[in-house]
């Protein structure tokens, strides 16, 4: 039942809400363009439908250009991405993405930010060929992006492993519990059959037939470890453990990282804490969430659509007494909790039950083979004899997890006789860093990120170590546009692309990712950004206080405003 106080915003409905009406639960011509093979390409409004599907179609920008000359259509090729909840993965699942990424990707796998598999470079062809090789392997693709839920993160947490196992349980089932119900991708991709008289009976319960107006994520964090960075999703759970067992869970209510250059009707967000529930109420929570955000949320103007704009707009306390009013019950008071850091744990730790886990990093999440790293082969030869689980962190990091003690022996092995690494030999600089893909296949990117960052942080990394900082955790994030894939705003150091080379440079967000960053300096490009660090590092190395970390300290310097909320990002 729509409330009558509450409302959404009044306007005609933007071009993607009219795409979905006419789909026919998301369906469209996909199938047919699909087998079209006089075009590499698809037509928009199928691309639109694509999404709730698991992929985007994208070109090679680093070819545009080129093509054009020659009169060809551009470089079109598909970007696919996994559901997989909790980034929990078997070693099967592991050969089977790899094999894929050999036979129809770019020979890369992309670690994301969200705990899941991204594959770059399938031509259209092999799109139905590589989905189905998927589901074969247990794994799928719906609902990996498009305006529904997307895939469900939680903690990576090695060194707690018993609550990990118990919060990645919740995290499948609501992942999974969540999906659209239309048999859309089973029909498309799987070739079911459909059932005769589906379009008068289908239903989506919880998403209606124009499902949300824009993406919905959830995560669950388990202090002291905000990995997953909680307070960036629209719906937040925060674990709470008392004597070694789980109770329940805080709840924590639009967050969310993207804007628009130049737009101050639009900003990053954290999610607050309006009380606490139990593991079983979980899912009714998630699930009415979602439906206050289905009704009232921006249908109107997409740049406007996600949750957090349909919180602050509503009113916090209105959105929680309408939650409440609809789960026919009031949540808890929430319960005390404690974060120190966003990141991950390197190298081998002992869990429970005699099991070991080794946290690697890689940077920029991509696995592939360069010339003297073999990365790739590496991996591909632990799965091989792997009997645990891999672990794709939040931070793109790997956990080869629950290793037996039989097997650490041999897996050691190979991580030595490949050179992969735990990232020791880095500063901690880099192996607090993040970027996103940006160029050249996301159409969005203004500027690059992931090619660029390792690069500028060699740079970096000269004024870091000249003033003692080589094993200071700085969390630094470089996204190539404002939708914040790599979470940017979250950056102690933050970067987000307006042009090729150039950037805006944001400073002061939380080392524990309780609190955002603001803008230092806009539009400036390589050498003005080591300038500004040149001053500023050997600043904090100089005058910071005992455990100050980088983010607290500009603000205390005054060389930063403090952005207390999202409202005030920009001011």
């Amino acid at each position: 039942m729509v409330n009558n106080i509450l409302k959404a915003p009044e306007g005609p409905p933007s071009d993607v809400e009219e795409i979905k009406e006419k789909s026919d639960y998301l369906r469209g011509t996909l199938k047919e363009v699909m087998l079209d093979r006089i075009s590499a390409g698809i037509p928009d409004d199928d691309n639109r439908l694509m999404k709730h599907h698991g992929s985007y179609l994208q070109d090679d920008r680093d070819l545009r250009n080129e093509r054009q000359k020659q009169k060809l259509e551009p470089a079109y090729q598909f970007m696919l991405r996994v559901r997989m909840p909790g980034g929990v993965s078997t070693p099967e699942q592991w050969l089977v993405m790899d094999e894929l990424a050999q036979k129809y990707g770019n020979n890369t796998l992309k670690l994301t930010t969200r705990e899941t598999f991204q594959m770059h470079g399938i031509l259209k062809w092999n799109m139905k060929k590589t989905i189905q090789k998927i589901n074969e392997a247990l794994l799928d693709t719906i609902a990996a992006c498009g305006d529904v839920n997307r895939n469900v993160m939680c903690a990576s947490n090695p060194y707690q492993s018993e609550i990990h196992a118990e919060v990645y349980e919740w995290s499948k089932k609501l992942s999974d519990d969540l999906l659209p119900r239309t048999r859309a991708y089973h029909e498309i991709w799987l070739d079911e059959e459909r059932v005769a008289g589906t379009p008068d009976t289908e239903t989506e319960p919880m998403y209606g037939p124009l499902y949300l107006p824009r993406k919905f994520k959830i995560g669950i964090a388990v202090p002291p470890s905000n990995d997953i960075d909680v307070f960036s999703q629209d719906l937040g759970f925060i674990a709470i453990v008392e004597e070694g067992r789980l109770i329940g869970f805080n709840v924590a209510i639009g967050g969310g990282m993207g804007m628009t250059h130049g737009d101050t009707a639009t900003y990053p967000q954290l999610s607050k804490v309006i009380g606490f529930c139990k593991p079983e109420q979980l899912y009714d929570v998630a699930e009415k969430t979602i439906t206050i955000q289905r009704d009232y949320g921006n249908r109107s103007v997409r740049k406007n659509a996600r949750f957090k704009y349909t919180v602050d707009r509503l009113g916090l306390e209105n959105v929680k007494a309408e939650l409440e009013n609809r789960l026919g019950w009031q949540l808890d008071e929430a319960k005390p909790y404690h974060f120190d850091h966003n990141g991950d744990r390197y190298g081998w730790v002992k869990g429970v039950k005699g099991k070991w886990h080794f946290t690697m990093f890689i940077e920029g999440g991509r696995v592939t083979d360069y010339e003297d790293y073999k990365l790739m082969t590496g991996l591909r030869e632990i799965a091989k004899v792997h009997t645990g689980d891999f672990r794709l962190t939040s931070n793109q990091n790997l956990i080869i997890g629950n290793v037996t003690s039989e097997k650490k022996k041999q897996i050691s092995a190979l991580i030595e006789q490949y050179g992969l690494t735990d990232g020791r030999q880095h500063s901690a600089l880099r192996r607090s860093s993040m970027a996103c893909v940006a160029l050249p296949t996301c159409g969005l990117a203004m500027a690059e990120a992931e090619r660029y960052l390792p690069k500028l942080i060699d740079k970096i990394e000269a004024i870091v170590d000249e003033n003692g900082l080589r094993d200071e955790e700085i969390t630094i994030r470089m996204t190539g546009c404002p939708n914040g894939c790599a979470r940017h705003a979250l950056g102690e150091i933050g970067f987000i692309g307006k042009a090729p080379g150039k950037y805006n440079m944001y400073l002061g967000a939380a080392f524990d990712g309780s609190r955002l960053s603001k803008m230092y300096r806009e539009n400036i490009g390589e050498e003005e950004i080591l300038s500004e660090l040149s001053t500023i590092l050997p600043r904090y190395a100089k005058e910071r206080e005992e455990g100050e970390h980088f983010g607290d300290f500009v603000i205390r310097a005054g060389i930063i405003k403090a952005t207390t909320d999202g409202t005030n990002f920009h001011e």
